[in-house]
C-alpha cells in the first residue's frame, strides 16, 4: 500500500505564507504584486532563545526588473516580530486589495 506524502507549506500568517532566511523575514507571495521583508535588527536572550526586540519592516513590489530601491513603497521599524508582522499584513493586505 503506497503512502501519500503531504505537501508541507510553511508557516503562514493571516492566509499569507511566511519564508524567513538569517534574520530575514518574507511575508507574502512572490507570485503576487507586493511583499513585505522584515528584518530583525536586534534581539535578546530569554530563556536561551533569542527573541526579536527591534524589527525593520518594508513594503516592496516584487517586480524583478526594478533597482532593489524603486521597489521599497512603505518603510517602519517597530518593537517586537509580532507588531511588526502585524502592521507588514494591514500594509500587504491594503495593496493587493488596491486601496
Amino acid at each position: 500500500m503506497a503512502t501519500a506524502k503531504k505537501k508541507t507549506e510553511g508557516f503562514t500568517y493571516k492566509g499569507h505564507p511566511l519564508r524567513r532566511k538569517d534574520t530575514l523575514v518574507y511575508y507574502g507571495s512572490m507570485a503576487q504584486k507586493y511583499i513585505v521583508m522584515l528584518q530583525i535588527l536586534e534581539s535578546a536572550d530569554k530563556d536561551g532563545v533569542a527573541v526579536p526586540t527591534r524589527v525593520s519592516l518594508q513594503l516592496q513590489l516584487t517586480d524583478p526588473d526594478l533597482k532593489s530601491r524603486d521597489r521599497v513603497l512603505k518603510k517602519g521599524e517597530k518593537n517586537g516580530l509580532y507588531s511588526a508582522l502585524d502592521v507588514g499584513a494591514i500594509w500587504l493586505d491594503r495593496a493587493l486589495s488596491g486601496k
